[in-house]
């Protein structure tokens, strides 16, 4: 074997520990409440005879197997963006071949911030169910000790959500061999089970599933609102996509994770069935009592770990949501030179620890905690198959019969769960949605706002053209010594800063620099595409305009982008270079477009907005930031 190949297997392992690590801790620690809330609900309709856990344990079998291993693998991970995954990335790759300003355009896109802001209502559930979960088990190892659960719990969160800042890169690999050890731990734990009555293997027939519906249509139909807790995680897949990649994915997950699980849903059946008072707690129950406390500390450690698949696909989200215009500059930390996808977002990550941290004092239990799982969930599996289909027709040249099969094999499972668990909305499901629905109102709102802004701004900076007729036919402004750079959103108006300068002070300096930001649809974009440069008609005067080109996944490094256009041949000293920045500040006016409420809102969007000095990456001992005020 080559030493490039042996480099390349490396890096593809390493690639799966990480994604053991971090992608699979959703789904990975499901076991620990999924046939346990499906046999405690409604005071125990779904009765835990043969019959009845043979069906719960098809339906769940097949299930992962079609929604994760058909679906999101076979399918939906092959909708990346450039390497980027999510649901706000799959919405934008279907919108690209559709008309802009159309209805169908919009509906995409609208589509894709509700879908990404169910992701965040997603991303306060999973911490908070999965570390009670585990910690619950305290209880059984330790009788007794039920009223340390919650005081636990919430130190474990403190802790996840601390370590954040270190990024995926690092904390991947020191989960990866925790996670192996979990999946190893869950296979062995149901294996001894199976092998104690290897009837149980037959539970994986289909036929069981469809027997249990047949039978009890109404008992099934309850239970098909819990099992969906075994499939949650699968979007979180889909969002880590672009700290992983597809192939190690795939891989950590047929060669481990999903037989594994398979394993333990099958141990856990038999115990049912075996003794029915084992039903409340299942999954411990698995473990003889010696192991049953260093089984708590295992299975604690692993939903940190399902939180933070969660979490790192958070950050995703969110930086593509910014870059596609629904948020503010957020502050954007990089946590790895290797992979572009590993990122920090600070405000994020302490939003969501105080949505969690309040979820967790509220409802105090894990099965409570159930109720409000499914409906969100079941929604963002709906969401992304019909984007996908969206995106099969359009890029991928999908006939329609291809179409309607992909609809058969998974959208028709997925309005079923969706209707099981419609009911959940009155009892805690209101709480995702809601989540979901303020998050996508901060998105429309910002956007919206944008534009009103934008117009009014461009309405007091005037025409560019005509501002450089002015200053050309002006014999009292003076050129005075060094290179000023502008930031600027376009070319088409005057930066306020270069305005108020020549208004003010009578001066331009002998080198001007237009410098414009504009962000692809692509997550990035390679130093040989960054650089437009425009000498605006007029090469003599030293007013130059130059774009920089950024992916939604590329930070936005201005001093850097302008090395690559000097490096390309433009005159540029960027050692002696002063940077001008305009800082607007809003006011609500009564103006027409949007209401007072969504404006006051969009102003503290605004105030909360990174720091554009930190953002562009401008040095600060060379950046200069004039204000002025705008009414919209």
């Amino acid at each position: 074997m080559t030493t490039a190949g042996r480099a390349g297997r490396g890096a593809t392992a390493s690639l799966m520990l990480g994604a053991l690590g971090v992608v699979f801790g959703d789904i990975g620690t499901s076991p620990l409440y999924a046939l346990q809330t499906v046999f405690a609900l409604d005071d125990g309709i779904v009765q835990p005879t043969t019959a009845n856990v043979f069906g719960v344990v098809s339906l769940v079998f097949w299930s992962i197997t079609l929604i994760v291993s058909a679906k999101y693998l076979g399918f939906i991970l092959r909708a990346d963006n450039d390497g980027e995954g999510g649901v706000m990335a799959l919405a934008h790759l279907a919108a690209r071949r559709v008309r802009v300003g159309s209805r169908a355009h919009a509906l995409i896109l609208i589509l894709g911030v509700f879908g990404g802001s169910l992701f965040f209502g997603d991303s306060l559930i999973t911490p908070a169910i999965s570390v009670l979960a585990a910690v619950e088990g305290l209880d059984i190892a330790v009788p007794g000790t039920e009223r340390l659960v919650v005081p636990i719990a919430a130190t474990v969160i403190a802790l996840l959500f601390a370590v954040q800042r270190f990024g995926t890169h690092r904390v991947g690999p020191l989960f990866g061999p925790v996670m192996v050890l979990w999946f190893l731990t869950l296979g062995v734990l149901g294996l001894v089970h199976v092998v104690a009555d290897p009837a149980v293997l037959t539970a994986l027939s289909p036929h069981h599933a469809v027997t249990f519906f047949v039978r009890n249509p109404g008992v099934a139909f309850v239970a098909m609102g819990a099992s969906v807790l075994a499939i949650t995680g699968a979007e979180a897949l889909y969002a880590d996509l672009g700290h992983f990649g597809r192939v190690p994915i795939m891989w950590a997950w047929f060669a481990l994770a999903f037989p594994c699980l398979t394993l333990n849903y099958l141990g856990q059946a038999q115990l049912i069935i075996r003794d029915t008072h084992e039903i409340a707690s299942p999954f411990f129950h698995l473990a003889p009592d010696w192991a049953q406390l260093p089984l708590v500390v295992l299975a604690t450690m692993a939903t940190i770990i399902a939180s933070q698949a969660v979490i790192s696909g958070a950050f995703s989200v969110a930086r593509q949501a910014e870059r596609l215009g629904f948020l503010p500059r957020l502050t954007v930390r990089q946590t790895s030179d290797q992979e572009g996808g590993q990122i920090y977002i600070p405000s994020v990550n302490w939003l969501l620890f105080a949505g969690v941290l309040g979820l967790l004092l509220i409802f105090r239990s894990s099965e409570r905690l159930a109720t409000a799982y499914g409906v969100a969930v079941t929604t963002d599996l709906m969401l992304t198959s019909t984007l996908f289909c969206v995106y099969a027709v359009t890029a991928l040249r999908w006939r329609w019969p291809q179409v309607a099969l992909f609809v058969a094999a998974f959208s028709v499972l997925e309005v079923a769960y969706f209707s099981a668990n419609i009911a959940k909305v009155l009892h805690g499901g209101w709480l995702p949605l809601a989540v979901a629905l303020g998050v996508a109102t901060l998105m429309s709102t910002w956007s919206r706002g944008r534009e009103l802004v934008t117009a009014r701004r461009e309405k007091l900076e005037g025409p560019l053209e005509d501002f450089l007729e002015e200053i050309h036919d002006d014999s009292k402004i003076l050129r005075v010594p060094g290179t000023a750079i502008f930031l600027h959103p376009s070319k088409a108006t005057t930066p306020l800063a270069l305005r108020e300068n020549v208004q003010f002070n009578h001066v331009v300096h002998d080198d001007v620099f237009i410098v414009s930001t504009q962000s692809l649809n692509v997550p990035h974009v390679p130093d040989d595409e960054r650089v437009i440069v425009d000498d605006l008609g007029d090469p003599y005067d030293h007013i130059t305009h130059i774009t920089l080109r950024y992916g939604f996944s590329d930070h936005q490094d201005v001093p850097a982008g302008l090395a690559v256009a000097r490096d390309e041949g433009l005159g540029i000293d960027l050692d002696k270079a002063t940077y001008f920045l305009s800082r607007i500040a809003l006011r609500p006016s009564d103006r027409p477009g949007m209401g007072p409420v969504r404006k006051r809102v969009f102003v503290a969007l605004a105030r909360n907005a990174a720091d554009p000095t930190e953002y562009f990456r401008l040095p600060v001992a060379q950046t200069v930031i004039t204000g002025a005020r705008v009414n919209f």
